[in-house]
C-alpha cells in the first residue's frame, strides 16, 4: 500500500569524507526521521513527529523541550547524539512535560529534579547522569534564549564514578584477539591501537585518507578538533597495505560493506567472547593507545597531537581515566633517571 506523507523536508549534505547523504525532516526545522523512506522505522518516526506537532501548553517545560529540538544547537549534533538526546528528552517529557516554567526559579525545584535522577539511577547511574545532562543543556539553551528564568540543573555533579583506568589492551590481549577473531576485525583493532581514534572516526575513514605512509583524519567527529597526518606504524602499515580495498571505506564487514555502528559493536562483542576476552571493550583501545604512547616516552603534547584531544584533556585522561599504572612506566622512569644522574667517583 502506498502512503502520501505530508510536510516532509529533504536535505542533502556533503559529509567530511566527500560523500553525500540525504536527511529527511518533519517539515522545515522539524525532527529528523530515522530509516529510509517507506520503511517501518521511517513511518514510525513520521507518526511520532506528527503527534508531537500539537502545540505544547504555554508556560510548561514541554514547550522548551520541543523548541530545543528545532534549534540549530540540536540539529547540528551528530546523528547518533541526536538519537540519544531524543531518547532522553522523551524520559524528561514523561516526568516533567507539564512542569510550570515559573517554578524553575523556586529553590525546591533542584531537589525535585535530583530526586528524579536518583530514581533513574536505581537502574543505571550512567544513564541517570546522561538524562540530567540533557535536561541541563536544554535549560541552559532556554535560559540563553530568554525562555526560562533559571537553570536548576547547573553544576549538578555526577552519580556514576566508574573508571576503566585498569582496562587496558595488553600485548597478550592483542595477540589473543588476532589469533581468534575473524580477519575483517583485525584491522579495526590495529587502527585503534596505533591511532587512538574513536570508533566513529575509524568507521568513517576512507582509503583516500591513506597515502601509503600517513593517515589523514579530517576532524574528530565529536570535538571537530584538527588532527595532523598520523604516520602508520610498521605493523599497521603492513596490515593496511595487505588489505583488499573492497569499498571506499577502509573498515568493512565480512560482506565488504561499511559497518553500521550497532553492527560493528555486536560483531566486536561476539569476537571478544569467542576469544575469551570478557572485560575489555573497543572503547578501551583509546586508553590503551594513550598508555602505550606514554610508556614509549611520548610527551603530553605529542599524545594530544595524535589523539586530537586538548592538552588539558590529555592531562586529565592520563591522571584520572585511562592511564593504567603499568609497571613498564616505572621501569622507564628509572632508566631515564639513571641516564640523567651523574654518579660521584
Amino acid at each position: 500500500m502506498r502512503m502520501r506523507l505530508k510536510g516532509i523536508n529533504r536535505v542533502t549534505k556533503k559529509l567530511a569524507d566527500g560523500t553525500t547523504r540525504t536527511y529527511w525532516y518533519a517539515w522545515k526545522g522539524g525532527p529528523v526521521f530515522w530509516g529510509e523512506p517507506g520503511t517501518p522505522e521511517f513511518i514510525a518516526s513520521y507518526n511520532e513527529a506528527a503527534a508531537r506537532k500539537v502545540a505544547p501548553p504555554e508556560g510548561a517545560l514541554l514547550s522548551v523541550l520541543m523548541r530545543f529540538q528545532e534549534a540549530q544547537e540540536f540539529l547540528g549534533l551528530a546523528d547518533r547524539t541526536r538519537f540519544d538526546y531524543v531518547a532522553k528528552i522523551k524520559v524528561i517529557e514523561k516526568a516533567f512535560g507539564d512542569f510550570p516554567l515559573r517554578a524553575l526559579s523556586d529553590r525546591r525545584t533542584r531537589g525535585i529534579f535530583k530526586d528524579w535522577r536518583d530514581k533513574l539511577a536505581v537502574h543505571s547511574r550512567r544513564q541517570a547522569d546522561y538524562a540530567w545532562t540533557v535536561l541541563a543543556r536544554v535549560l541552559s539553551w532556554g535560559l540563553d534564549r530568554g525562555l526560562v528564568d533559571a537553570n536548576p540543573c547547573e553544576r549538578g555533579g555526577r552519580l556514576y564514578r566508574g573508571s576503566r583506568a585498569e582496562k587496558i589492551w595488553t600485548a597478550e590481549d592483542e595477540a589473543t584477539f588476532l589469533r581468534s577473531a575473524p580477519s575483517h576485525l583485525h584491522l579495526p583493532l590495529m587502527l585503534a591501537l596505533w591511532t587512538g581514534q574513536s570508533q566513529g572516526d575509524l568507521l568513517r575513514l576512507t582509503w583516500s585518507a591513506y597515502d601509503g605512509t600517513h593517515l589523514h583524519f579530517r576532524r574528530r567527529s565529536k570535538t571537530s578538533a584538527r588532527i595532523p597526518p598520523i604516520r602508520a606504524g610498521a605493523p599497521l602499515k603492513a596490515m593496511l597495505d595487505a588489505t583488499q580495498r573492497r569499498s571506499p571505506i577502509i573498515l568493512v564487514n565480512s560482506e565488504g560493506k561499511p559497518w553500521t555502528p550497532d553492527g560493528f559493536r555486536a560483531s566486536w562483542r561476539k569476537a571478544c567472547r569467542a576469544a575469551g576476552i570478557t572485560d575489555l571493550t573497543f572503547h578501551d583501545t583509546r586508553g590503551s593507545a594513550v598508555t602505550r604512547l606514554a610508556i614509549a616516552g611520548c610527551s603530553e603534547p605529542e599524545i594530544a597531537t595524535i589523539t586530537g584531544h586538548s592538552l588539558n584533556s590529555v592531562r586529565s585522561i592520563l591522571d584520572t581515566h585511562y592511564l593504567n599504572r603499568d609497571p613498564a612506566l616505572a621501569e622507564s622512569a628509572i632508566r631515564k633517571l639513571e641516564r640523567g644522574t651523574k654518579t660521584p667517583n
